[in-house]
């Protein structure tokens, strides 16, 4: 597959990777019901036909979070529903067969920034912002940032976000573990596909392993958690591909390991 997913979402395959663009760009590309359901079909794809995959924003925002005009008209047992149904497809990216990285410009607001906080890697342009407006607004997080986004920035600065509606630069939420890289404006989505190719070189078992074992042991009790690390350290390196890979290395056949370059 290798067209837009209702207009709502684009997706292309380029050399193994899945590019994900949001397409609303007049609606600063905010998430309703439609956008949702199309990106959940881009990750499932992206899930069979790529090694990794990178989401962005079209046009001069990365996400504005939910579309409040349809979430206002639905009924309370639809808002649960809604949410839940974010749930499972921002899960869907967190836990999922392959790496998701984000680029991210202008507006990662609300239901943005909990899609950014389901990828694994973060790049922010430098004219980026970051907000959780809810309470302003009389609303709650819906789309699992009371989870991710509290366990990367933490919970005490999560509720400083919600309670002021301040915004936060991409340099700041650098400093606060919200982004892993930030870099000039324009930028952000060629060095996601570089972040991208490199995740998409691992072995693919090795690539498994650490977006589904960490965050569960993250999860677990020290001694539980250090007891699935032993179980997945060795059945990632009883692959057929962990030997050859482990071979070429003690045999020099592989690159020297060098400074990455930010």
């Amino acid at each position: 597959m290798d067209e837009p997913i209702d207009q709502v979402v684009s997706y292309h395959l380029r050399d193994g990777l899945a590019l994900i663009g949001l397409n609303r760009p007049t609606k600063r590309n905010a998430i309703n019901d439609r956008l949702a359901e199309a990106l959940h079909s881009a990750v499932e794809a992206a899930q069979v036909e790529a090694k990794a995959a990178v989401i962005y924003g079209e046009g001069a925002h990365f996400c504005a979070g939910l579309d409040l005009s349809e979430h206002v008209e639905k009924s309370l047992i639809a808002a649960v529903h809604g949410s839940r149904r974010w749930h499972k497809i921002f899960d869907g990216i967190e836990r999922g067969c392959i790496p998701f990285v984000v680029a991210l410009k202008g507006a990662v607001v609300g239901g943005g920034f909990e899609l950014a906080a389901a990828a694994h890697v973060r790049v922010a342009e430098e004219s980026a912002f970051f907000a959780l407006p809810e309470g302003t607004r009389g609303i709650f997080v819906g789309g699992g940032g009371s989870v991710r986004v509290s366990r990367l920035i933490g919970a005490q600065r999560m509720t400083d976000m919600m309670l002021t509606g301040r915004s936060v630069s991409p340099v700041q939420m650098e400093q606060w573990g919200g982004v892993s890289y930030v870099v000039p404006d324009g930028e952000a989505l060629a060095k996601a596909i570089e972040l991208a190719q490199v995740a998409a070189q691992n072995a693919p078992m090795s690539n498994y392993a650490i977006l589904n074992a960490l965050p569960r042991i993250r999860d677990m009790s020290s001694e539980d958690g250090l007891f699935v690390e032993s179980l997945m350290s060795a059945l990632t390196s009883a692959t057929p591909e962990a030997a050859e890979r482990l071979r070429d290395f003690l045999e020099k056949r592989t690159a020297k390991l060098t400074a990455p370059k930010d």
